[in-house]
């Protein structure tokens, strides 16, 4: 009995690759059902986001049932045998648990931190259990991993702190002005990062956007996205005054935005507040308005810093969640070990009962002439004795599955007590 993972993920594998084995499956259900018809495996699931592909099981058959994986992959990704050796890894029992925590924990991820990695992971384990592809082994190993991630989210300091461009700079606008419900933004250009930085503020609460561009049919685009207003970069002068925060990423050779503009604008909307990103290189803003009052300006490598610093952070608070998932996967283990157990327990308490209950029936003669209650004491006392006679076996053979060796004791404890022979 086993768990394996196998899979690829930013780490191991080009996005060409990821691509190819995500989009080959319409559903989730489809890999599933895939994998249910594999013999070795008797249970699975199967997480596929944009930056991983891995398939989770519970194997009867640890060498066939990780070959059988491995095709699985093969075959679903189109990928030549090259690409599989040099792409996939393959996880085994606490290390595979290990993987599965750090995963859901977000250390695993591209961005390490980010929330949105545990909802994929309770997505895939929905679909897991819907689909009927799970049992009590990847039931309580997912139960258990989400309690791993939740500890390390309350317990750690993970996802504090912006460690994306974009991020730190809504993080910023937040320390500048407090909070941002009211407040609005111009984003001039279109590039990704100050469309993304746009989408985080308009998420944080600032409620107009305006959106400047030298194409105004792209600015039109981007505009109706955030259900904003579109202007050509000749109203930047006119427009300035009316917003709180300025994104600007444009390809334009010269600065966009000069003193004497912001302080014009500053003159007409009476000295207010103004924070100014500007991520284009080369700089679209004149690095001379950061020396106005109330202007408040950050260029790329300013929010790169903060980024960094941030990651160091996390690095360490990293730390932390290690040890977490260290001290969870040794829990883990244990019940695994101990389960391993369970069926001769089982076996061994079933047989005991059955001698209760046959030596009760031969008494019946005599205990017929004894009150209900009396009769109930009789079985209360055989249960009790036969309880206090089993508890050491069990205690040591519970203690020797945590060993590693209850086999030997597992094979003896069948043999002397006939256990499953009427089986």
């Amino acid at each position: 009995m086993s768990i394996i993972l196998v899979g690829m993920n930013h780490k191991t594998a080009p996005l060409t690759i990821r691509e190819r084995l995500s989009l080959s499956c319409d559903s989730a259900d489809v890999p599933l059902r895939k994998l249910k018809q594999i013999s070795q495996i008797s249970e699975a699931l199967y997480l596929a986001t944009c930056n991983r592909v891995e398939v989770l099981a519970h194997l009867e058959d640890r060498e066939g049932g990780v070959e059988e994986l491995k095709k699985f992959i093969l075959s679903h990704g189109n990928l030549s045998l090259e690409e599989l050796r040099s792409c996939l890894y393959v996880y085994r029992d606490d290390d595979a648990v290990r993987h599965l925590f750090r995963v859901a924990s977000s250390l695993d991820s591209m961005i390490m931190g980010e929330p949105q990695i545990l909802g994929q992971v309770k997505d895939a384990y929905r679909q897991c259990v819907e689909y009927k592809a799970s049992g009590i082994i990847l039931n309580k190993l997912l139960h258990h991993t989400f309690r791993v991630a939740k500890r390390v989210r309350t317990e750690t300091g993970i996802a504090n702190n912006a460690v994306s461009v974009s991020f730190a700079a809504v993080a910023l606008a937040k320390k500048i002005f407090g909070f941002l419900a009211g407040k609005s933004v111009l984003v001039i250009g279109a590039g990704e990062m100050s469309e993304l930085a746009a989408r985080h503020l308009m998420a944080n609460g600032v409620n107009r956007i305006i959106v400047a561009n030298r194409t105004y049919e792209n600015a039109v685009r981007l505009a109706n996205d955030f259900h904003g207003e579109p202007i050509g970069l000749d109203l930047l002068d006119e427009k300035l005054n009316e917003v709180d925060i300025v994104i600007s990423s444009t390809a334009a050779p010269g600065y966009v935005i000069t003193p004497e503009v912001v302080v014009s604008a500053l003159r007409r909307r009476k000295n207010r507040l103004m924070f100014m990103i500007d991520i284009a290189v080369p700089r679209d803003i004149d690095p001379a308005v950061g020396d106005i009052d109330n202007v408040y300006l950050y260029n790329i490598d300013n929010l790169q810093e903060i980024v960094d610093d941030n990651m160091k952070v996390r690095l360490k608070e990293a730390e932390k969640a290690e040890t977490i998932i260290t001290e969870e996967i040794i829990i883990f283990s244990n019940w695994l070990s101990t389960l391993e157990v369970v069926p001769t327990i089982v076996s061994l308490r079933r047989k005991a009962e059955d001698i209760i209950a046959g030596e009760l029936e031969r008494s019946g003669a005599w205990m017929k002439n004894l009150s209900d209650d009396d009769r109930d004491k009789v079985k209360i006392i055989a249960s009790s004795i036969v309880n206090k006679i089993l508890h050491d076996p069990i205690t040591s053979l519970k203690e020797e599955s945590l060993n590693g060796g209850a086999d030997p004791y597992v094979a003896a404890m069948m043999r002397l007590f006939k256990l499953g022979h009427d089986e």
